[in-house]
């Protein structure tokens, strides 16, 4: 028996870093005590860089010249960068309901964002042993996820227009050297706004989302 489809939940104004994971970690709870449904926050953040707790974060490169606030936070990977003109998505699922496989629950979400974009007219995929989304060799979209007790936190990040992509410049994108990082409006070589990119992303989220483990 398939979960019910998750509820898409769209937040018209950006939103901070700070207050994004605020928002996940009070509706994780929630749904843990069943007071809440699985849902997909989907958002713009204010411009922030962030990182996972590790070690080494010299893909930072020079933190203290970065033309944005660093944000050390609980998800697994290097360097990212969040902002104006990407789409983040939030899938808060119980994978309890979905077989308790993290990987499975990551692929999911990459053949999602690969089937919105060809949606959008871009023939994206997906590169071997590295995860998000691409184009050849150009990077459309991160993502990196976790678990609270099965229920998924984090999620992705997919970069819809040309405003995005600049403050990628400042660091090494997901400590990966060489990468060069795009967006659907480049891809597309025309304009795609971030209404149209949140239609295409939200269907097939719900489409790929609602099945059992």
């Amino acid at each position: 028996m398939s979960p019910p489809p998750p509820v898409i939940i769209i937040f018209p104004n950006p939103v901070s870093y700070t207050e994004g994971l605020e928002i996940q970690e009070k509706t994780v709870a929630k749904i843990l005590a069943g007071e809440a449904s699985d849902q997909i926050l989907l958002l713009e953040h204010e411009p922030v860089y962030t990182i996972g707790r590790l070690r080494d974060q010299s893909s930072l490169g020079s933190a203290i010249a970065l033309p944005y606030p660093v944000f050390e936070t609980n998800r697994g990977g290097q360097a990212t960068y969040h902002g104006p003109g990407q789409l983040v998505g939030y899938p808060l699922l119980d994978l309890n309901l979905r077989g308790r496989d993290l990987h499975l629950h990551l692929r999911l979400i990459e053949d999602a964002l690969i089937a919105a974009c060809g949606d959008l007219g871009v023939a994206a995929g997906r590169r071997e042993g590295l995860t998000g989304v691409w184009v050849e060799n150009r990077k459309l979209a991160s993502i990196g996820v976790g678990v609270r007790k099965w229920i998924s936190m984090h999620g992705f990040a997919i970069n819809i227009t040309r405003e995005s992509l600049p403050p990628f410049l400042a660091i090494t994108p997901c400590g990966l050297d060489g990468v060069s990082m795009t967006c659907l409006a480049a891809e597309t070589d025309q304009e795609i706004t971030m209404q149209k990119a949140i239609a295409a992303v939200s269907e097939r989220l719900v489409e790929k989302l609602s099945v059992a483990g």
